[in-house]
């Protein structure tokens, strides 16, 4: 229950819904009719997700940092998720094909044996009709048996959850600057030797299996990444 609370708050807080704080912990007790606990669990999970710091002894006040830049995504929210507010993304599919883990140095990052089936799915992703990125992505196929053609052109992880009921509940992120080669720069209409900030994610369902690798390097002009972290104390 708290997850879907947690959603609803995560939403009304993209939408300008709550542009200040959030209501009191009696009033969404009032709204949703559920214990204490049940809403501070809901809170826990957006102030994980970067969009609220608390103050002590005055609540949970909105955190707009994510917000500065023309366009910048919330990893804490997850890559894809947090796109929402901009609008959606539609894609030009280059490849849409079965691989073998051998055929491509995946295994060890994907902790699968070099024997497993993927299927690989590399695409041209725009955004306001301008490059947001080129993203290469791999879906286990014992996980995922099958991927409709029209997921390729808006989103896959919508369809995965769709027809699946498979939803990233966890990524490890690794940011890193890129030399472009030819046949990338061929594809994202720039030349060869520049460099480009690129995103590798690792998803993870719920119970800890990895489920997708994806590596997207990024075009779109002001583009940026927002994280949040927690310090904890010392004392």
């Amino acid at each position: 229950m708290y997850h879907e609370i947690a959603e609803e708050l995560i939403q009304a807080i993209e939408s300008g819904q709550f542009t200040t704080k959030l209501p009191t912990e009696q009033q969404l007790m009032n709204q949703y009719k559920v214990s204490r606990n049940t809403i501070r669990r809901a809170i826990d999970v957006v102030y994980q997700h970067g969009l609220l710091r608390r103050v002590q002894g005055s609540g949970y006040y909105i955190n707009e940092l994510q917000l500065q830049g023309k366009m910048t995504v919330n990893l804490s929210i997850g890559a894809g998720k947090s796109l929402v507010k901009h609008g959606p993304l539609k894609s030009q599919v280059v490849t849409f094909d079965k691989v073998n883990a051998a055929q491509i140095p995946l295994a060890q990052t994907m902790k699968i044996s070099p024997d497993e089936d993927l299927w690989r799915i590399i695409r041209l992703r725009y955004l306001n009709d301008t490059l947001y990125c080129l993203e290469e992505a791999y879906y286990m196929r014992d996980v995922v048996p099958f991927i409709s053609t029209e997921a390729l052109e808006t989103s896959v992880f919508d369809f995965l959850k769709d027809t699946y009921d498979i939803d990233p509940y966890s990524s490890d992120d690794f940011m890193s600057l890129v030399t472009i080669g030819p046949d990338r720069a061929d594809l994202m209409d720039l030349r060869p030797g520049t460099s480009m900030l690129s995103l590798a994610q690792i998803n993870y369902m719920r119970n800890n299996v990895i489920f997708n690798f994806s590596r997207s390097i990024y075009a779109y002009p002001g583009f940026s990444f927002y994280f949040h972290s927690a310090h904890l104390s010392s004392n």
